[in-house]
């Protein structure tokens, strides 16, 4: 029998679809007008589960600079009087929601046996931001990449289910709009989900939840300041730590909504900024889904995800209760 010489195989077609439905996916999220924000989600999150994503460090660089720039687009929307009204008010149930946080932070933790550092960064996940928190007060308290990617994947988790939930539990108590945009940014973790949760709401819900958010993540700078000069580790917590910059969105988003505002020439410029921002976004949180994978699910452990389910939980249940009696005003 004469032998025919080996020639290699092109690759098959199934070692290259996972890559070609990512990019199909992210595509779509920009071509198709009026993807919902969660169906968005939904998708990344199952491509990330079933075919795996092969690019996940391009994703996770894209959504680190894409989300911000498109907060800032989000201002050429808004009307800097409404935005400077809601954000002053806001001070206030921010230092209120912040010391509820962290008590029941600390008191859930030691019931749970929960590890010292990766509950201190839940609860800082939970009281400001997810995951920009987090990472702004890992190194302070001298977090390992372990803890650090705990106390991120439990945020995570918690971040894609308020996708859902919180537009569903809305609807369900008759919520307007002004009340939903500030429970969402008062009980959901990151600037990504309060923006996802509230576009899905409405306009209104989108801007006050937008903009009571963006001023609750200043809050990033003064809390890890302060967790650095009441936690002392050693030579450790001394390497670790480092200066810790605000946010530059914040002001971008500021500064955009003051030229829509007061020049009128460029209002319609502001809208179109707006709308091209809404859809980044969408393309935004399908890139977060893909975030999602296997290994960051069998990281988080039991104790941390029942922490950061519990007080997640309360801090939801507590700001909707105020709302509902008027303790709470939009």
């Amino acid at each position: 029998m004469v032998e025919l010489p080996h020639v290699d195989a092109p690759a098959p077609w199934p070692q290259h679809l996972p890559a070609v439905l990512v990019i199909a996916g992210g595509l779509a999220t920009l071509a198709v007008p009026g993807m919902p924000a969660g169906v968005a989600l939904a998708g990344g999150v199952a491509l990330a589960l079933t075919v795996g994503n092969p690019h996940a460090a391009v994703t996770r660089s894209v959504v680190k600079r894409l989300l911000p720039l498109s907060l800032v687009a989000l201002g050429g929307g808004m009307d800097l009087a409404v935005v400077a009204r809601v954000g002053i008010r806001g001070i206030g149930y921010t230092v209120a929601t912040l010391t509820l946080c962290a008590l029941l932070g600390l008191a859930f933790a030691a019931i749970l046996r929960v590890q010292r550092t990766t509950g201190l960064l839940i609860t800082v996940g939970t009281a400001i931001c997810g995951g920009s928190a987090i990472a702004a007060a890992a190194p302070v308290v001298g977090a390992d990449e372990h803890e650090t990617s705990v106390a991120l994947g439990t945020v995570f988790l918690l971040n894609s289910v308020a996708l859902f939930l919180f537009p569903a539990v809305g609807h369900a108590l008759g919520l307007p709009q002004a009340a939903f945009g500030l429970w969402s940014a008062l009980a959901i973790h990151d600037t990504s989900s309060v923006v996802g949760a509230t576009l899905r709401y409405g306009p209104q819900a989108l801007a006050i939840g937008t903009t009571v958010k963006l001023a609750r993540a200043l809050w990033i700078v003064p809390v890890t300041l302060g967790l650095g000069l009441a936690i002392r580790r050693g030579d450790r917590a001394a390497r670790g730590r480092r200066r810790v910059m605000p946010p530059w969105f914040i002001g971008g988003f500021v500064a955009f909504a003051a030229v829509a505002t007061w020049w009128p020439a460029a209002r319609p410029l502001g809208v179109v900024a707006a709308s091209l921002g809404q859809r980044a976004l969408v393309l935004t949180l399908f890139l977060i889904g893909l975030g999602l994978s296997r290994a960051s699910l069998r990281s988080v452990g039991a104790r941390p995800l029942a922490l950061g389910l519990a007080l997640w939980t309360a801090m939801g249940t507590a700001t909707l209760i105020a709302l509902q009696v008027g303790l709470l005003h939009p």
